[in-house]
């Protein structure tokens, strides 16, 4: 009778292709949506739809890290998601340079542009997080790979909300208030990660040393 038990590698070796392959294909949407996304925000002028779109090249990005994390040790997988917290650092901060300017320069975005790119992306980004469901507690690479996802979900929704608010009164504010608030859940993710990740990647390299 064959010992299934004998050789641990095989039986990680179907999560991980699983893994890999659910991965290729949000690499995929992500970049495809970022090029489409970014291009439709430059010219509908809205700051919600350019930074949901960079939040898509960052996520493209996190998701090459966890691809060549999957293969690795623990401190491989700790140290990739600390990368990812740090870039969520990164576009909450974009998000808020792009407050800044719509501020200084109070140019009302297209609302009808932002309504139709925004729900393209909350279409792609969707099938993105139910791709990514069942690994997102599988460890620190994968959960931090399923926050930044549903981190886009929640953006994807914000654009919609300030879509309809930039149609129904005419101004930039809604558009600069959704933006302020996907800055504040980037920031709040990347907190989790980061508090999440650095113990698993100190006590990965403690143990490394030893």
């Amino acid at each position: 009778m064959e010992d299934h038990g004998s050789n641990p590698a095989n039986v990680d070796a179907e999560p991980r292709a699983g893994q890999k392959r659910v991965l290729h294909i949000v690499l995929a949407i992500n970049a495809i949506m970022f090029v489409v996304q970014f291009g439709a925000g430059v010219y509908a002028r809205s700051s919600a739809l350019m930074a949901d779109a960079t939040d898509m090249f960052g996520d493209a990005f996190v998701y090459v890290l966890s691809l060549i994390a999957i293969d690795r040790g623990p401190r491989w997988r700790a140290g990739a998601a600390l990368v990812k917290g740090l870039s969520i650092v990164a576009f909450g901060l974009f998000v808020i340079g792009e407050i800044v300017l719509k501020i200084i320069h109070g140019v009302t975005p297209s609302s009808s542009l932002m309504l139709i790119f925004g729900a393209i992306s909350l279409a792609a980004n969707s099938a993105c997080l139910a791709l990514l469901w069942r690994y997102r507690k599988l460890d620190v690479n994968m959960s931090s790979t399923f926050e930044c996802s549903r981190n886009d979900v929640f953006s994807n929704i914000g654009v919609l909300l300030a879509a309809a608010g930039v149609y129904a009164l005419g101004s930039p504010w809604p558009d600069i208030a959704v933006g302020a608030v996907i800055a504040v859940i980037f920031f709040r993710s990347a907190f989790r990660v980061l508090s999440e990740a650095w113990p698993q990647y100190r006590a990965a390299s403690t143990t490394a040393a030893e």
